[in-house]
């Protein structure tokens, strides 16, 4: 019994190319295949940061973007989130060291709302006291940063390291630091 040829679902679709927003300069991410415009909205895209900065000490973290507009065959892709890799934040837990970590929810120069996750990693065991100084002093230094900083700055500053470099110069004469990291950076809408 002959079978009856029906249209190929992929020979439908169109392929948009998506690029990243303007922290990480309109790099070409992705290619996606899709029927049209309207069913490419709202899709996520997790990559590697490595393969966004060209840097292989960035392995340990991920970013995911959303898709927020498409024209003719462009995507433009908005970040939701940076974040660390679960297996390197365990990695950083050792033994007789402390873990001074923080959630704070932030608002830009630019009025959009941040949740930012920093640890810290000491260089060996500290009394409770001391990670709570440090835990304040770093909340508080984040809430002033993002009240002087637009979004676009604060998200290029994470991914190269220089705020968590500046924190680090701002913390470290609590204690001696091991490691300075922003566990999460998430934009919120």
């Amino acid at each position: 019994m002959a079978t009856t040829k029906g249209s190929d679902k992929w020979k439908l679709k169109k392929w948009f190319s998506a690029y990243a927003p303007k922290p990480f300069n309109d790099v070409l991410i992705a290619e996606l295949p899709a029927n049209d415009e309207k069913t490419l909205l709202g899709r996520n895209i997790h990559i590697g940061l490595d393969r966004l900065t060209n840097n292989p000490q960035n392995s340990f973290a991920n970013v995911i973007f959303k898709i927020t507009e498409a024209n003719g065959d462009r995507a433009q892709l908005q970040l939701v989130r940076i974040e660390l890799l679960f297996s390197y934040v365990r990695s950083l837990a050792r033994r007789y060291r402390s873990l001074a970590d923080s959630m704070l929810k932030v608002t830009t120069k630019d009025n959009r709302l941040l949740v930012m996750k920093p640890l810290i990693v000491t260089a060996g065991r500290e009394t409770h006291a001391r990670i709570v100084g440090i835990r304040k002093e770093m909340n508080q230094y984040l809430e002033q940063y993002a009240k002087e900083n637009d979004t676009d700055t604060i998200v290029s500053e994470v991914v190269s390291g220089k705020l968590q470099s500046d924190m680090y110069a701002k913390l470290k004469h609590i204690t001696q630091l091991n490691r300075v990291e922003m566990k999460k950076l998430e934009l919120k809408q």
